[in-house]
């Protein structure tokens, strides 16, 4: 029988608020949604994205909106398609103005924070798009590069030479011979950045406020960096090269047309290596939320700004169409509120993972969402309009993507002389539409546009509608163009231009 001190006691507790649920969103760069041991990949060794995966919920077919840096992240942290977010090349600075979920979360009484990569390119300050708290990239750079080596490599051990890309052989920057950085795993940078945030989160875990923590790694980027420790995780003989046909020669860049097939077999291991090298910064945090009691009222959100080429259609980089390029892992945990091992195999978009943000935490909705809430995924059930189709846009080549269950489309002005170091021997070849059919042709090599009008028409159109739903010149859009006319018209960055 319940006492009269005990009955107190209980109506006390439950008349208390309940505690406001807290939020870890991390994120690598470069990460392919291919190379994880819960899309099947069974060479790659990543224990600890795999565990929030059977924990909680992957997203199998989740692809990114700009295979590109800066235009990726700030789509993610304003819920804004590129064009619209004002960011569609890799230099541009986001809009301190803008609206963002680190706002949204400041506003609904949160304590916010980001340590690592965040591509701003501006500098950090207190408050800047919502966080009370940064620490990013150069602030990393700068703490790491100053904090004393208590365990240098061994004298004897070859290490990679410094990061020149595209200033050097690309078997160099890309790290072909499989070499580690020159420090052991607990004194790497991205393990660096990990530590930051769990000092964070060990200062704040008994604060009144919940939290709201962006964690964002270096790697897998290239030059895929990874500790002297990890430098034999993969014998990179035992790595296929996939096949470059005759189809893909217009469109290899020409830094990547005398890699060796012994190089792209150790370009491959290296990215595999600092795939596992972030894997196992996951984990840290991971565990840190089991050990200071946070893990049960902490929604994690996992996922990459884009994916990777690591060979396929003779590439080493995103920048492109092609399926790597564009699929990205995405796994959401949030203990007793969604679904535990569940795996959603239909279309999503980076645009969705705002708007599913601020709809499972409670927040109010961002003044623009573009995408669309996964919650109902989450909770095991049908959203009432599931994606169809996937778009994509890589404005830097002047390029669009679309894919559906059967076709993948691409659009290309041909006008752009592109910028990032990935020319052609044909930099401005004039404009180019072509069409794969997955089913038939899975690694995308045969275009087959001319045979399927019909579908480059359907394609062109719901390139069209989307640019149209969203871009804010779509009212200066000239009368009467044709389709393709009317496409090139919006795959022109502008950012670049303000």
């Amino acid at each position: 029988m319940l006492s009269r001190r005990g009955f107190i006691a209980s109506t006390a507790l439950a008349a208390q608020p309940k505690r406001k649920p807290n939020f870890l969103f991390l994120i690598s760069d470069d990460h392919a949604g291919y190379v994880l041991g819960s899309d099947g990949n069974t060479k790659v060794s990543t224990p600890n994205i795999d565990r929030l995966a059977g924990e909680g919920v992957r997203f199998a077919r989740h692809y990114c909106n700009s295979p590109v840096c800066t235009p990726s992240r700030q789509s993610l942290l304003t819920g804004q398609m590129p064009v619209a977010a004002g960011v569609t090349v890799l230099s541009t600075s986001l809009d301190p103005g803008k609206p963002t979920l680190a706002k949204q979360f400041k506003g609904a009484g949160y304590r916010t924070a980001v340590f690592g990569k965040m591509h701003l390119n501006r500098p950090s300050a207190p408050g800047l798009y919502g966080f009370d708290e940064m620490m990013t990239e150069q602030d990393i750079a700068k703490a790491w590069g100053a904090a004393p080596v208590t365990k240098p490599a061994p004298a004897n051990q070859p290490i990679k030479p410094r990061w020149q890309p595209f200033r050097v052989h690309a078997r160099t920057w890309l790290n072909a011979e499989k070499l580690p950085f020159p420090r052991y795993y607990e004194e790497m940078r991205g393990t660096f950045t990990a530590n930051r945030a769990i000092d964070w989160l060990n200062k704040h875990k008994d604060d009144a406020e919940p939290f709201a923590l962006w964690v964002s790694f270096p790697d897998p980027h290239s030059p895929y960096d990874f500790p002297v420790d990890m430098k034999d995780r993969y014998d990179a003989k035992t790595f296929e090269v996939p096949r470059v046909g005759p189809e893909d020669a217009w469109q290899v860049p020409n830094i990547f047309r005398d890699l060796t097939h012994e190089e792209k077999q150790g370009i491959a291991a290296s990215y595999y290596t600092s795939v596992s090298m972030v894997d196992r910064n996951i984990g840290d945090l991971l565990n840190a939320l089991d050990k200071l009691g946070l893990a049960k009222n902490t929604c994690v959100v996992y996922m990459a700004d884009h994916g990777y080429c690591l060979g396929q259609h003779g590439r080493f980089e995103k920048h492109c169409g092609y399926e790597p390029a564009l699929r990205v892992p995405l796994v959401m945990r949030f203990p007793n509120r969604i679904r535990k091992g569940a795996v959603v195999r239909e279309f999503t978009e980076h645009i969705d993972v705002p708007a599913t943000i601020t709809d499972v935490m409670g927040l109010g909705k961002l003044a623009v969402e573009h995408g669309a809430s996964l919650k109902p995924y989450l909770e095991g059930k049908k959203p009432k309009r599931a994606r169809k189709r996937i778009f994509s846009q890589y404005l830097e080549n002047e390029e669009v993507f679309a894919a559906d269950d059967r076709w993948k489309f691409i659009f290309g002005s041909g006008k752009r002389k592109r910028t990032d170091g990935y020319e052609t021997d044909n930099p401005t070849p004039g404009r180019y539409v072509r069409l794969f059919d997955k089913k038939n042709d899975p690694g995308e090599f045969t275009d087959v546009a001319a045979k399927y009008p019909e579908v480059v028409k359907a394609m062109q159109e719901e390139i069209l509608a989307r640019f149209r739903s969203v871009h804010p010149d779509t009212a200066a859009e000239p009368k009467d163009l044709p389709p393709p006319e009317a496409i090139e018209y919006y795959v022109r960055p502008r950012d670049a231009a303000k």
